[in-house]
Formats: C-alpha cells, sequence, structure tokens
C-alpha cells in the first residue's frame, strides 16, 4: 500500500538521520574529552565551530517528524516513533552543548598546566561515549535490555563523579593556588555527568516506545 510505504519511508528517514546524530555526538564528545587531556586549543575551537551542524540536524528530524504526523496521520507505535525520535533529538543536542562546554573549559585553561593527572574524567567520558551509542542502537533495534543497561552505566557515571568532586576538594584544601583550575574540572566532570543523564533519557524514551509506558531510570 502506497501510504503505508510513505510511512515507512519516513520512519526510516528518521532512525537514519538519529543514527547520524548520535555518531557525531559520540565524536564530539570524544575530542572535547581529548582537548582536554592535551589542553589542546585548536581542537577546542573546531570543537565549537561545529556546534551548528547538530542544531541542523535536529531541525531537519524535527521537520520530516512533523511532515510524517501532518501527511501520515501515524497512530499508536508509528506515533511514538515520532515523538520519541523528537525527544531523542533534543537529548542528542543537548549532549553536543554539553560536549562544546567541554571544549570552552579548554580554552580557558589556555596556558596553564594540569594540576593532576585525569583518570576518571576519561574513565567517565568513555562510558558515557558507549552509553551515546548503546542508547541509539537501543532505538535501531528496540531491544529494551540494553535500554535499561542506561540506568547501571549511568550509576557508574555518578560514582566517578563523586570521587572526581573528593579529590578536587582534596587539592583545593591542599593548594588554594589550584582551585581556579579545580572548579573548572569539576565543571567538565557535571557535564559528563549530564550527558550520561541524556543518554538514560534515551533508553527511557526506547522503553516507552515499545511498551507504551515510561520507566523513570534516571533515579
Amino acid at each position: 500500500m502506497i501510504v503505508r510505504k510513505d510511512l515507512d519511508d519516513g520512519l526510516e528517514q528518521l532512525k537514519s538521520m538519529l543514527l547520524e546524530m548520535g555518531s557525531r555526538v559520540e565524536t564530539v564528545l570524544h575530542d572535547a574529552m581529548k582537548a582536554l587531556e592535551q589542553l589542546d586549543q585548536e581542537s577546542a575551537r573546531a570543537i565549537i565551530k561545529r556546534d551548528s551542524e547538530l542544531n541542523s540536524l535536529e531541525d531537519q528530524i524535527s521537520e520530516v517528524g512533523a511532515k510524517i504526523i501532518a501527511t501520515q496521520q501515524p497512530v499508536a507505535k508509528d506515533l511514538r516513533r515520532v515523538l520519541v525520535a523528537f525527544r531523542m533529538a533534543s537529548d542528542l543536542e543537548r549532549m553536543g552543548d554539553l560536549s562544546v562546554d567541554i571544549a570552552k573549559v579548554v580554552l580557558r585553561m589556555e596556558g596553564e598546566t594540569l594540576i593532576k593527572p585525569l583518570i576518571d574524567l576519561p574513565k567517565m567520558g568513555s562510558i558515557s561515549q558507549t552509553m551515546i551509542y548503546e542508547s541509539i542502537q537501543a532505538y535501531i533495534h528496540e531491544d529494551i535490555d540494553l535500554a535499561y543497561k542506561m540506568a547501571n552505566d549511568d550509576d557508574n557515571v555518578d560514582a566517578l563523579y563523586s570521587q572526581i568532586l573528593r579529590e578536587l576538594f582534596t587539592l583545593m584544601t591542599q593548594n588554594p593556588n589550584v582551585v581556579s583550575q579545580a572548579m573548572l574540572l569539576s565543571f567538565v566532570g557535571r557535564y559528563v555527568e549530564r550527558i550520561a543523564d541524556h543518554a538514560t533519557n534515551i533508553g527511557e524514551s526506547v522503553v516507552y516506545l515499545v511498551t507504551g509506558k515510561r520507566p523513570d531510570l534516571n533515579d
């Protein structure tokens, strides 16, 4: 049936665009964390310059989804697929913004050396990057088990963030000269923690897509 084919084509287009957006967010987070580890000003500036690409993809997803609703009038699970695409695009765009915030921290640290080797922050970044990938895969394959895995991964990120804050507080009390950079590194931890939260939101959206009920995985 032609109408169904048009709907299926539109939904596949949304899926493809979300896959691309997820891949770009993975890359920008990876690049931002590498720029932080190396205090690479040039890479940080390049990340900030590319920010508009994700905004454009979010707009395109909104346009395609709106067209599907207007012309195909999807119902039930098909409608949920479109609504979930809107929410996922918003979460992904926010993750991109937070990665850009990390790059901006790198610019603020120009001319400095790191007050300590970065160990737990890269771990946080790596887990969050995997979460982005797996949350998108959960959506593509409608995999509830993978979606629920986001909650456990998010707990691991939160634990690392708490540990980082404790270490930075200890450093600040021992040496007041490191307070400024320690605060900036704590901001990075917060940004990565929020990225993991947004990936967990996508997990929730996948469960909603499949079951029609939205769980709270961010407890």
